[in-house]
């Protein structure tokens, strides 16, 4: 398992300092013998890998460690069963010593969608909210970031960032296994702040933004990218039960809707930058992801449609300063 203490030592270097005293108990807790009864399983698997040096690295335009020459074809196989005993993986792509991990998500084509729109993150801190695996947070480190940190309380997708980081050898990338709602309110330190496939996950949006916010220093980037509806600045979706399958899914607004709630909470400049509907090229099961995925969720006769006969998922990008 990694060690933290470098990311401690860090933010006590920004003058967070009472930060990193509560991330230590926090990550203590969530990393317990108590957290998670496949915590010791997955960690095995990482224990397991080949003890190898990547020969090369690729931030900038996927997220590649190593290559194939870099491994036996024994070893290969090794590292892939292993790497098999971490799935569902959900966000990528990655690229580990010649190994494809096709995961359920596309990640990079948001990326692709976003990276000319927002401020180059050279020498940035960055932040970012529900990353999942970290697969954005490769990216960012990639685009010159100084440091990035990634927040996720899913202890399985903590794991796999683990067992990439194990791979690629240290870096200034870290994933934290708590939720946004644990981060000080008012820290104010972050350059970027990403919040991507999260505010339709909270039950209070609003919430959630001022949230983001007081992570953001004065004048700092928020990139939030969310399901939207069509719609007036008034339109906002709340499924009675489920959305795509989904249960915790709670407000869909418009994108007019959208902006003006990051106005109420005094966001500045705010641009939409991106809208596009997700497609079952983009979210999709593959071998290293085996179970139902957006296919399974939409209308079987009109994708247009969801399941429960909601508009299908539609993405907007939006980007704003504090």
């Amino acid at each position: 398992m990694i060690t933290y203490q470098p990311l401690y030592t860090e933010l006590e270097t920004l003058g967070a300092g009472e930060w990193a005293k509560l991330l230590a108990s926090q990550v203590e807790s969530a990393f317990s013998a108590q957290a998670h009864g496949d915590l010791t399983r997955w960690q095995k698997a990482i224990d397991n890998f080949p003890e190898i040096l990547p020969s090369s690295v690729d931030l900038l335009a996927s997220v590649r460690v190593g290559d194939v020459n870099d491994l036996t074809d024994e070893l290969r196989q090794r590292l892939r069963d292993e790497l098999k005993n971490l799935h569902p993986w959900r966000k990528g792509p990655y690229c580990l010593f010649g190994i494809d991990i096709d995961t359920e998500w596309r990640s990079d084509w948001k990326w692709d969608r976003l990276k000319a729109h927002i401020a180059p993150l050279h020498k940035r801190l960055v932040l970012d909210i529900g990353c999942g695996n970290g697969y954005h947070c490769w990216r960012m480190l990639g685009a010159g970031a100084r440091l990035v940190v990634g927040v996720d309380p899913t202890l399985l997708s903590v794991m796999q960032f683990q067992a990439i980081r194990k791979l690629h050898g240290e870096a200034p990338i870290y994933i934290l296994p708590i939720g946004v709602e644990q981060i000080p309110a008012e820290l104010q330190l972050f350059d970027t702040v990403f919040s991507m496939g999260v505010l339709y996950h909270r039950r209070s949006p609003i919430d959630h933004l001022l949230e983001l916010k007081g992570s953001l220093r004065p004048g700092g980037e928020l990139i939030l990218e969310t399901l939207v509806v069509e719609g007036d600045p008034q339109t906002v979706l709340l499924p009675e039960r489920r959305y795509a399958q989904m249960r915790n899914v709670w407000f869909l607004p418009s994108c007019e809707a959208l902006m003006a709630w990051l106005r109420r909470c005094g966001f500045k400049n705010i641009r939409l930058c991106d809208l596009s509907k997700t497609t079952v090229k983009e979210q999709r099961s593959t071998e290293w992801m085996r179970f139902n995925s957006l296919q399974d969720f939409l209308d079987p006769n009109d994708d247009r449609l969801t399941c429960e006969g909601l508009p299908a998922p539609k993405r907007a990008i939006v980007i704003a300063n504090s």
